[in-house]
């Protein structure tokens, strides 16, 4: 059985606010779709704390849960391994956020008004509340995918997407392997680069309250430099990756 929506989830050490967050993104499915098959995949990724526990006793109060564990391999992988739960639960749509309660779904339908316009739209936190290194990072990264590319994303890693499910089987296929370390930016990327429109829409951002930050200080400085690194290895590839996705996509009714 299809599904119209898939929303996808990776959660690491959230036990203070699963439940609740878990119940806000439940409640727009309810709200929005009540005749629809909509699904929330929350992965959980090798949490440390209650995390898993709460999750396997909160699924039987919501039946649109879908708890996948694994081992810990990182957000990107947790992300990734939710869209492949997505596209093989046939989800005409995939939308893919947080966990740690920093977003409001009222700014889905900011994002769900324009799905027929693209197959590929990014929110974008106009105001983020982050930690002052996290917000030197996410422009050193900007401009590295301007530099490297010649395209500017304004938040190309922004856990706030939906994506077309046929559009996001075609990226899954050309995503580097091993699963590099941000992957929503190499879709982001893909994807401006196939032409598509991603209209990076301001959505509201929260500040933290919760739960644990896993990558501070110099290991951000870490992380930037393996993403500069894998981006670059990644642009002797693209313009065969964006070939294929340069197929026509069905216009939904």
């Amino acid at each position: 059985m299809s599904l119209l929506l898939s929303i996808v989830m990776p959660a690491y050490n959230e036990e203070e606010v699963i439940e609740t967050v878990v119940k806000q993104w439940t409640d727009l499915l309810i709200r929005q779709f009540p005749t629809e098959n909509t699904r929330l995949i929350v992965v959980n990724d090798g949490s440390r704390d209650k995390t898993g526990a709460i999750l396997d006793q909160i699924k039987d109060r919501y039946p649109k849960l879908m708890v996948v564990h694994q081992p810990n391999g990182g957000h990107g992988n947790a992300v990734v391994n939710g869209y492949r739960q997505a596209v093989a639960l046939d989800s005409e749509y995939v939308f893919q956020t947080d966990s740690d309660d920093q977003f409001i779904t009222d700014d889905f339908g900011k994002l769900w008004a324009k799905r027929d316009e693209s197959p590929f739209i990014l929110g974008y936190r106009e105001e983020r509340y982050d930690a002052p290194a996290r917000l030197i990072i996410t422009r050193i990264l900007r401009l590295s995918i301007a530099f490297i590319y010649g395209t500017y994303i304004m938040d190309s890693n922004i856990p706030f997407r939906l994506i077309r499910g046929t559009f996001l089987r075609k990226l899954l296929a050309q995503l580097p392997n091993p699963t590099p370390f941000a992957p929503n930016i190499f879709l982001a990327v893909m994807a401006k680069k196939a032409g598509f429109n991603t209209f990076d829409i301001p959505i509201t951002h929260k500040e933290r309250l919760t739960g644990t930050v896993s990558i501070l200080k110099w290991k951000l400085l870490k992380v930037c430099i393996q993403s500069f690194k894998e981006l670059a290895q990644f642009r002797l590839d693209l313009s065969s990756k964006v070939k294929a996705l340069k197929k026509p996509e069905p216009v939904t009714a």
